[in-house]
C-alpha cells in the first residue's frame, strides 16, 4: 500500500477540488482540517509519505491527503459545515457559521470553572428574541439522544426526547451555557429553533455536534498519533470501493475515523493495539500491491514529474481539472514504463528528457505549489446574449413643475449687447450673488477685449477691477482702458456701474463697460463694494478670463439647452452651501436627487457632472466649516442609499448611476467613520509621532476629511517604505494631484514635511496600512481592495476610546465567489494581465444577477462592480507592452475582454453583444484557419468602431450641454468643461478599446490584403488641399480652385462641393452610396483611407497643391508646383468650367390618376417605372419582378389646383416666391404645406381600380386610417422635389426646377431577407467583365441611405458566375424590417436626365414605418454558412448579367432576396 499510495500522491494538486485551477478553496466558516496522513518512519509496514507531506484529495483510484499549516504562505482546505470539534482543556475551542443573512452562530467549549466537566458557550449575532436550543446528549457507543442531568434555567422537557432551554437576549446577539457533568455522554447534538418564525437552524440539513470527551480519558486520547487516524481514515475507504469524495464527506470521513479510534480507546484498547491492528491491515493491503510490477518502483519521481511537465507544455499549457491532472501524470508514468519495458535504462531515460533549464522549471512550479496548471480561473461556459440590455433612455425634454423662464432682465441686457457687438464670446460667466446675479460677457472686435458687466444689484455699486498679465495678478489698468470717471489707486482702479433699464415690462440694470486696447492682459481681477459692504465670489475675488489663447466659448453655451436647465440653476444657486463641507455638499445632492430623477436622464446627467466637478477638484471641498468624519460618512451613506433605490426602480438609468456613485464615497454609518478621527490619534500615540506634519495633518482629519486623505496616507506609507526619502512622498501626492500649494489651501492647512525615526519604521507602516482601509472604506467606493473587503466582510478591534467596526459578509455570494474575488487580488499587479482579466470578468458575469433586483447591501455590490470595471481597464493598459508582438488571435481575445467589460456596463448594449458574439466567432474562424477570418474580424472591427463612435456621441449629446451650462454657472475652468465628456470617454473601457481596435486594424488589413486605401472613384487629378470634419457641412459650398477635401465624416447621402476634384475620408460610405454615384459620375477622385498615420500626413499637408494617381488599391500622392495644376487636372476638370447645358420638359397631366404597368409610357412615367414594365414577362421565372402601378406626371399639379386645395396651392405661391429671392428656409415650408392637400375621389378611385386590377392590396380594406398612411406616403413623395439636396442639385446645372415633374410608382413591398444592389460593371475599376455588388440584410435602404457600416460586397467574372469573390463582409449594425405593406417610390422626369446623376435624389415612401432592428451577423446564415453564400451571391450576379444582357448596357439594379428567391425592384443605365 505504501507505494501505491506514495506514487498516487506525489503531485500536491491533483486532485483538489477547485474553483481556482491554482488555489485552495476556503468556506465561509473558515474550517481547516490537518491532513489524514503524517509520515511515520518509526514503524515499518505503515504508510510511508515524503518529507513534504503531499496534500491528495479522495479521487476515483487514489486518497487526497491535506496537511494544513497555519505559517503564511502554507495552503488551506476548505470544509463545508458539518465539522466535529474535539476539545482539549488547555485550549477553548470555537466554531463560527452563518445561521440567516447576518446571523451569525458561535460556540465553543472550555474547562467550566468549578467542578469536572464542560461547559458548552453558544452565541447568535443579529438575531431574533425568540430563539430556543432543541438539544441532547449522546452516550458512548450509541446514537440516541440521552437527557442530561445538568440544565439551563427555564429548560423544558420536550416529548420526553429532547430539551428546550432559551436563549438570554443582551444587545442584538442571544447567549446560552450549558455544563455537561454525566460522565457517559461524550458528546451533544442540537438544533436552534425561532419559535415566532417556525424555523429550524440546521448544521448542512443534520443536527449541530459537540464532541466531548472526558478528562479521564484525556491523555489516552490526546497520546492517539495522526497517522493512526490517517490510517483508519483511509481503511473506511477502501472498504467503500475508493469512492469518490467530495470535500464535505472527506472531513465526514476523516471525523468519523477519529471518532471510531476514540471508541475503541474509551472500550480500553491501548494505543499500541490499535497500531498493531492498522499495521496489520497495512501488511495485507501491501500483499495486494505484491504482483505490481517492479519497474514501476523503479521510476524516480523527479523523471515522472519531468515527462508530465513536457506532456503539459506541449498541449499547450491547459488549465486540467484535478481529475485529468492525476492522470496527465499516470500517463507519463506508463510512457515511461514502455520505455523501460524497451530496454531504455532509466540514466538513459534521464539524458533523453532532462534537457536545459527544464529541471529548473519544474523545480519552480512545484516550489511555486502551482503544478502544471496555468494560474489562471476556468471560466463558466456562457451565452452572450444573457447580458443584453435593452433599456435605452430616450432623452427628453425636463418634465419638472416649474414655472417657464423668460429671460432676466440682465440676460435681456447682454444678449443687446452682443448683437451690437457682432464678435465672438470669449467668455460668459454667471455669478450668484444671494437671490440677484452678476453676468459678464468678453469678446473682442477688431482686436480689441471689451468686457459687458450687468447685474441686478440695487443700489450704488462700485468696481474695484485690475487687469493681469498672468491669472491672479492685480496690475492697475493703463489711463486707455479706464471707462470715464474712475478713480486710479495702488494697482488697482474704481469705477462706478450706470443705472439703465431692460426688458418688458422694463427692469432696472445696473452695467459697465471696459474696452482694452491689445496689452497682452489675460484676465480681470475684481470685487465690488455696496453700501460700504464688499461683496466676493464665494470668500475669494471674482475673476474673468479673456480667453487668450483658448478655444472661443459657444454662444448656446450659456441658454442651458439640451439640459434640466432649472436644476442647474438650483445647483449653482446652493454652491456656495455645498462648498462648507462634504456633509454639506451629499446632503444637498440627497435633497436634489428627487428633483433629478424626475427629470429623467437629464436631470440625472446634471447630478453626475455636478459630483463630477467635485471629484475632479474644480469645485471647494471645504470652506470655514468644521464637520466630524462621521457626519460626512453619514451624508454619504444617505446619499447611497437613495442612489441605489433610484438603480433599482429606474433600471434605463443604471449607467449613469453607476457614474454618479463612481464620483462619491461608499460612506457608512457612523462608527466607520468616527474611526477616522480616533484612529489617527492613536496612531500618534502608539508611534510617538504628535506633532509636526502628524498633528496639522490630524487637525485637518478632525476638521474635514476628504478623499485627499487616502492620498496623503499612501504618500506617507511609501515615504517610509523608500527609506523615508521625502522625494518619494512628494512623488505619490503630486502624481494624484495634490501640490504644496493644495496642502496649504485646507482650512487646517499642512505646512510640514513628515520627518520620522527609523525605530518607528515597523509601527507607522503597520498603522498606517491599516488607516489607509479605514479612510478607503469611506472615501473610495471604486476602490478595488475595499470594496472587496466590504463584500466579504472584516472586523476590526477597538481600542481605548476607538470604536470597533464589525462588517459582515453580504450575504448570497455564488458558490466559489470569494475565492474568484481572492484570486484577482492575489493577480492584481501580475505583469500578465490575461488571467487577471478573465478573472476580473467572471467576477462581474457571476456579480450581474445580483446586480439586476432589489436585495440587502445592493450599493456594496455596485461599489464592488464599478471596482472591477475600473481594474478592467488599469490592467489593459498594463498589458499593451504584452500585446507588442502578440498574434492576431491573442488581441482578438484581448478586444473580447474588454468588449464584455464595455457591455457589462451599457445600458443599451444591444449593438456591443452582437459585436462581442461577432469577435468570438472571427477567433472560431481563426483557429480552424478559416480563408475569410481576417476579412470577417475586420468587418467586426468597423463595426466595434462605429459602437463605440455612437457611444461618444451618445456621452456628448447627454452629458456636454450640462457640463458647458453648469460649468458656466459655477466658473469651472474653460479647459475642464471643454474636455469633460473626452475625460469621461477616456476614463472607460470604451478607450482601451478603441487603442486595441487600432493596434489589430494594420494586421487585419495586411493578412486580408486590403492595403490601405478603399478607391470607389479612380480619377488621376490635382488640387488644394482642404481640410473639413465634415462633408456634409461644405456640400453647399463652391470653391474657386480645384480643391481636394480631407473629410472626417461621410456619410453616403452628401453632394460633393463645386470645385471638389477629390474626397479623402476615414469613413466608410458604401461604395454604391450616392456620393459615391455621385464621384464617379462627377469624375471626383473618392477614396477611403484605412491608415491614420497617412491620414495625418495628409492633413498636415493643408493647404499645398497635391497630385493624386489612384491605383486598384492604393492612393500615390505628392506635392507639385502651381504651374504643373493645368497639365496634371486636364483630364478631370473642364478647362472653362462651364456647367453643361441641360433643359428639362414639363410634363402634362394626361387625363388620369393613376395606370397600370402596361400603359407605362416616357410620356407619363420615368424611366424607373418603365424599366421595371420592360422586365416583366421577358426575365426567366426563377428572376422575380414586383406587380406596379403608378400616379404619372402632372397628377400633383391636378390635385393642387382642386378647389379643395386652393389654401394650399396659394400657400404654395407665396413660398415659391421666397425662394426664388434667395430664402432658402423656404423648402421646408413649402414641404410642409405639400402634405396638407387633400385627395380627390377620382383619385382614390382611379388608383383603387387600377391596384386591385393588378392584384395589389388596397389600403383602403384594412381601414380608413389605413388610406390616410397611403395618402400621406403618396404626398412624401412629391414634397421630396423640394428637399434641400435636389433643390440645390438642379441650380449646379441650371435646370429649370418648376419643370421637374414627379411621378409615383406604387409597388409591394417584398418583405426582403437581404437587399441588394448591382453594378454589372465594376465601378471602382471600370472592368466591364465583372459585377460589383453590395449586400444588406434587411430592406435596401440602409444600403442607399446614409445608414452607417459597410455592406457586404463581392465581385463576380461574368465568364464565371458560379465562382463569386468575397470583397468584404458587412459591418452595418442596422437593418430595417417592415410588414407587408406598400411602397411609393420617386419617379421623376430628371433622375435618369443624361448628364445629370438625379438618381437617389428623391424619396421613396413606405406606407408603413420600418422597424429598425440591431443585427446579429453571428447567427446569420450568409455569414455563417459558406454554402448558402455562394448560393445566394452566385444568383445575384445572374440576376445582374440577364438584366444587362437585355438591355445591352451596364445597368445599375437594385432587388431584394426573400427565401433564397430574387426580386428585381429597379434598374437604371450605370452611371
Amino acid at each position: 500500500m505504501s507505494d501505491t499510495l506514495r506514487h498516487g500522491l506525489f503531485h500536491q494538486s491533483l486532485c483538489r477540488p477547485t474553483i481556482l485551477e491554482h488555489q485552495s478553496k476556503t468556506n465561509s466558516q473558515g474550517l481547516f482540517i490537518k491532513a489524514l496522513f503524517h509520515a511515520s518512519p518509526s514503524k515499518q509496514g505503515t504508510v510511508q509519505l515524503s518529507k513534504a507531506l503531499i496534500p491528495t484529495t479522495y479521487r476515483k483510484n487514489s486518497l487526497k491527503v491535506e496537511k494544513t499549516n497555519i505559517i503564511k504562505g502554507r495552503r488551506m482546505v476548505s470544509v463545508v459545515p458539518r465539522a466535529v470539534l474535539t476539545t482539549d482543556p488547555a485550549f477553548e475551542l470555537s466554531r463560527k457559521c452563518i445561521l440567516d443573512g447576518n446571523s451569525e452562530l458561535q460556540f465553543g467549549i472550555s474547562a467550566p470553572t468549578q467542578g469536572k466537566g464542560f461547559q458548552i458557550n453558544i452565541q447568535v449575532t443579529n438575531s431574533s428574541d425568540s430563539l430556543v436550543l432543541h438539544w441532547g446528549g449522546i452516550p458512548y457507543g450509541k446514537k440516541s439522544w440521552v437527557l442530561p442531568s445538568c440544565r439551563p434555567n427555564g429548560t423544558k422537557l420536550y416529548k420526553n426526547r429532547a430539551l428546550r432551554s432559551p436563549f438570554l437576549k443582551s444587545g442584538s446577539d442571544s447567549f446560552l451555557k450549558i455544563e455537561i457533568t454525566d460522565p457517559q455522554i461524550e458528546a451533544i447534538e442540537f438544533l436552534i429553533f425561532d419559535e415566532a418564525r417556525n424555523k429550524w437552524f440546521k448544521d448542512n440539513g443534520d443536527n449541530f455536534r459537540v464532541q466531548l470527551v472526558r478528562s479521564d480519558k484525556q491523555s489516552s486520547v490526546v497520546s492517539v498519533p495522526e497517522e493512526l487516524v490517517q490510517l483508519q481514515a483511509y481503511m473506511r475507504w477502501e472498504r467503500k470501493g475508493k469512492q469518490l469524495y467530495t470535500p464535505e464527506q472527506e472531513k465526514e470521513e476523516y471525523e468519523a475515523a477519529r471518532a471510531e479510534l476514540l471508541d475503541e480507546i474509551v472500550r480500553g484498547a491501548s494505543v499500541e493495539k490499535i497500531r498493531a491492528r492498522l499495521a496489520k491491515s497495512d501488511d495485507k493491503y501491501e500483499t495486494k500491491e505484491t504482483n505490481v510490477p517492479e519497474s514501476k518502483r523503479k521510476i524516480p519521481d523527479d523523471l515522472i514529474q519531468i515527462q508530465a511537465f513536457i506532456r503539459w507544455e506541449k498541449a499547450g499549457k491547459p488549465n486540467y481539472s484535478p481529475d485529468e491532472q492525476l492522470k496527465e501524470f499516470e500517463e507519463a508514468r506508463q510512457e515511461l514504463l514502455a520505455e523501460l519495458d524497451k530496454g531504455t535504462s532509466i540514466d538513459e531515460i534521464r539524458k533523453k528528457i532532462v534537457k536545459g533549464d527544464i529541471q529548473t522549471k519544474v523545480s519552480k512550479q512545484l516550489g511555486k505549489k502551482k503544478y502544471f496548471s496555468s494560474e489562471r480561473i476556468k471560466r463558466k461556459e456562457t451565452d452572450f446574449m444573457h447580458l443584453l440590455n435593452k433599456f435605452a433612455p430616450k432623452s427628453v425634454k425636463e418634465k419638472v413643475s416649474v414655472p417657464p423662464e423668460h429671460p432676466t432682465a440682465v440676460e435681456i441686457f447682454l444678449n443687446a449687447k452682443e448683437k451690437q457687438d457682432g464678435g465672438s464670446i470669449l467668455n460668459k460667466s454667471v455669478f450668484k450673488i444671494g437671490d440677484k446675479e452678476l453676468q459678464v460677457i468678453v469678446t473682442k472686435p477688431s482686436g480689441r477685449t471689451k468686457i459687458y458687466l450687468a447685474t441686478d444689484l440695487r443700489g450704488p455699486l462700485t468696481l474695484h477691477w485690475a487687469l493681469s498679465r498672468k491669472a491672479g495678478e492685480w496690475v492697475e489698468p493703463p489711463r486707455s482702458s479706464m471707462p470715464q470717471g474712475s478713480v486710479s489707486l495702488d494697482k488697482a482702479c474704481e469705477t462706478q456701474f450706470t443705472e439703465s433699464y431692460s426688458g418688458e415690462p422694463p427692469c432696472q440694470v445696473q452695467s459697465l463697460d471696459i474696452e482694452i486696447g491689445d496689452e497682452n492682459f489675460v484676465g480681470m481681477p475684481f470685487v465690488l463694494l455696496s453700501s460700504g459692504n464688499w461683496i466676493k465670489n464665494n470668500g475669494s475675488d471674482f475673476y474673468i478670463d479673456f480667453g487668450v489663447g483658448s478655444k472661443k466659448v459657444k454662444k448656446v453655451a450659456g441658454d442651458g439647452k439640451g439640459t434640466a436647465k432649472a436644476l442647474l440653476d438650483k445647483i449653482a444657486a446652493m454652491e456656495s452651501e455645498a462648498q462648507k463641507s462634504f456633509m454639506h455638499r451629499f446632503n444637498i445632492a440627497s435633497d436634489l436627487l428627487e428633483w433629478a430623477k424626475d427629470a429623467k436622464e437629464l436631470g440625472l446627467a446634471g447630478i453626475f457632472v455636478w459630483m463630477r466637478f467635485m471629484a475632479t477638484r474644480q469645485l471647494i471641498w471645504n470652506k470655514n466649516y468644521n464637520v466630524k468624519p462621521r457626519e460626512i460618512s453619514k451624508a454619504q451613506d444617505r446619499l447611497t442609499d437613495l442612489l441605489q433605490n433610484v438603480y433599482i426602480s429606474y433600471p434605463q438609468y443604471r449607467e449613469i448611476l453607476r457614474m454618479i456613485l463612481s464620483t462619491v464615497g461608499r460612506g457608512g454609518e457612523g462608527d466607520v467613520g468616527q474611526r477616522i478621527r480616533d484612529e489617527i490619534l492613536l496612531i500618534q500615540r502608539n508611534n510617538d509621532c504628535k506633532g509636526g506634519m502628524m498633528e496639522e495633518w490630524h487637525q485637518k482629519l478632525h476638521n474635514n476629511t476628504s478623499p485627499d486623505d487616502v492620498v496623503i496616507c499612501q504618500a506617507l506609507i511609501d515615504y517610509i517604505k523608500n527609506d523615508f526619502n521625502v522625494k518619494a512622498y512628494w512623488k505619490t501626492l503630486n502624481s494624484n494631484g495634490i501640490t504644496k500649494e493644495r496642502l496649504l489651501s485646507y482650512d487646517r492647512g499642512i505646512h510640514s514635511e513628515p520627518n520620522f525615526r527609523r525605530d518607528q519604521k515597523d509601527g507607522l507602516l503597520r498603522d498606517l496600512e491599516h488607516y489607509r482601509r479605514t479612510l478607503k472604506a469611506v472615501h473610495s467606493g471604486a476602490d478595488l481592495e475595499s470594496a472587496i473587503t466590504k463584500c466579504l466582510g472584516y472586523r476590526d478591534e477597538g481600542q481605548d476610546f476607538m470604536v470597533g467596526v464589525q462588517i459582515n459578509p453580504v450575504p448570497g455570494l455564488p458558490s466559489g465567489f470569494p475565492e474568484l474575488l481572492r484570486f484577482v487580488l492575489d493577480h492584481v499587479e501580475d505583469k500578465n494581465v490575461e488571467p487577471l482579466l478573465e478573472g476580473l470578468l467572471e467576477a462581474r458575469e457571476q456579480l450581474r444577477p445580483l446586480l439586476l433586483k432589489s436585495r440587502d447591501r445592493l450599493k456594496d455590490l455596485l461599489f464592488l462592480d464599478i471596482a472591477l470595471d475600473s481594474m478592467v481597464r488599469t490592467a489593459t493598459e498594463r498589458g499593451y507592452e504584452e500585446l507588442n508582438n502578440a498574434e492576431p488571435d491573442k488581441l482578438m481575445y484581448f478586444i473580447s475582454l474588454v468588449l464584455e467589460n464595455l457591455a457589462l456596463s451599457s445600458d443599451n448594449n444591444e449593438d456591443l453583444v452582437y459585436c462581442l458574439k461577432g469577435w468570438n466567432h472571427a477567433l472560431r474562424m481563426s483557429k480552424r484557419r478559416d480563408d475569410h477570418w481576417a476579412l470577417f474580424a475586420k468587418s467586426v472591427l468597423d463595426r466595434t468602431r462605429l459602437a463605440l463612435s455612437s457611444k461618444a456621441e451618445l456621452y456628448h449629446r447627454v452629458l456636454q450641454p450640462s457640463a458647458e451650462y453648469l460649468g458656466l454657472l459655477l466658473g469651472v475652468d474653460q479647459w475642464a468643461v471643454e474636455i469633460f465628456t473626452e475625460e469621461i470617454i477616456r476614463a472607460g473601457s470604451a478607450a482601451s478599446l478603441s487603442q486595441l481596435l487600432s493596434r489589430l486594424d494594420p494586421v487585419l488589413r495586411k493578412t486580408a490584403n486590403l492595403g490601405s486605401w478603399q478607391i470607389i472613384s479612380p480619377v488621376e487629378t490635382a488640387g488644394y488641399v482642404v481640410v473639413v470634419d465634415e462633408l456634409l457641412s461644405v456640400q453647399n459650398k463652391s470653391y474657386g480652385q480645384p480643391t481636394i477635401l480631407i473629410a472626417r465624416s461621410v456619410k453616403g447621402e452628401e453632394e460633393i462641393p463645386d470645385g471638389t476634384v477629390a474626397v479623402l475620408t476615414p469613413d466608410m460610405p458604401d461604395v454604391l452610396s450616392h456620393v459615391s454615384v455621385r464621384a464617379r459620375n462627377s469624375k471626383v477622385c473618392f477614396a477611403t483611407c484605412f491608415d491614420p498615420n497617412i491620414l495625418s500626413d495628409l492633413q498636415a499637408k493643408k493647404g499645398k497643391l497635391l497630385s493624386l494617381k489612384p491605383t486598384s488599391a492604393d492612393v500615390v500622392y505628392s506635392e507639385v508646383k502651381d504651374s504643373e495644376l493645368l497639365m496634371t487636372s486636364s483630364t478631370s476638370m473642364q478647362e472653362d468650367g462651364s456647367s453643361p447645358s441641360l433643359t428639362l420638359v414639363r410634363k402634362q397631366f394626361c387625363g388620369r390618376y393613376a395606370i397600370s404597368s402596361e400603359e407605362f409610357t416616357s410620356e407619363m412615367v420615368g424611366a424607373k417605372s418603365r424599366n421595371i414594365a420592360y422586365l416583366k414577362g421577358k426575365v426567366p421565372a426563377w428572376l422575380g419582378i414586383p406587380t406596379s402601378v403608378a400616379l404619372p406626371f402632372g397628377v400633383f399639379e391636378k390635385v393642387l389646383s382642386d378647389s379643395s386645395n386652393k389654401a394650399v396651392a396659394d400657400t404654395l405661391q407665396f413660398l415659391k416666391k421666397r425662394l426664388s429671392q434667395g430664402e432658402f428656409s423656404a423648402l421646408g415650408e413649402i414641404r410642409r404645406a405639400v402634405l396638407q392637400l387633400v385627395a380627390p375621389l377620382q383619385l382614390v378611385r382611379e388608383l383603387k381600380s387600377k391596384m386591385q386590377s393588378s392584384r395589389m392590396p388596397w389600403p383602403g380594406d384594412e381601414g380608413e386610417q389605413r388610406w390616410d398612411q397611403a395618402w400621406m406616403a403618396i404626398k412624401k413623395v412629391w414634397s421630396s422635389k423640394w428637399n434641400e439636396r435636389a433643390y440645390f442639385s438642379t441650380r449646379k446645372v441650371n435646370l429649370d426646377h418648376d419643370y421637374l415633374c414627379m411621378a409615383v410608382l406604387v409597388q409591394e413591398i417584398i418583405s426582403a431577407d437581404y437587399a441588394f444592389v448591382i453594378h454589372t460593371s465594376n465601378p471602382s475599376s471600370g472592368d466591364s467583365s465583372e459585377i460589383y455588388a453590395e449586400v444588406v440584410k434587411g430592406l435596401g435602404e440602409t444600403l442607399v441611405g446614409a445608414y452607417p457600416g459597410r455592406a457586404l460586397s463581392f465581385v463576380c467574372k461574368k465568364s464565371d458566375l458560379n465562382s463569386p469573390k468575397l470583397l468584404g463582409y458587412p459591418s452595418k449594425p442596422i437593418g430595417l424590417f417592415i410588414r407587408r405593406s406598400i411602397i411609393f417610390r420617386s419617379d421623376s422626369n430628371g433622375e435618369d436626365l443624361e448628364g445629370y446623376a438625379g438618381a437617389g435624389l428623391y424619396d421613396s415612401v413606405p406606407m408603413d414605418e420600418e422597424e429598425e432592428v440591431v443585427l446579429d451577423y453571428s447567427s446569420d446564415s450568409l455569414i455563417t454558412d459558406g454554402n448558402f453564400r455562394h448560393s445566394i451571391l452566385s444568383s445575384i450576379a445572374r440576376a445582374g448579367t440577364t438584366i444587362e444582357e437585355l438591355y445591352r448596357s451596364p445597368q445599375d439594379i437594385e432587388g431584394v432576396v426573400r427565401d433564397g428567391k430574387i426580386y428585381v425592384v429597379q434598374t437604371r443605365p450605370q452611371m
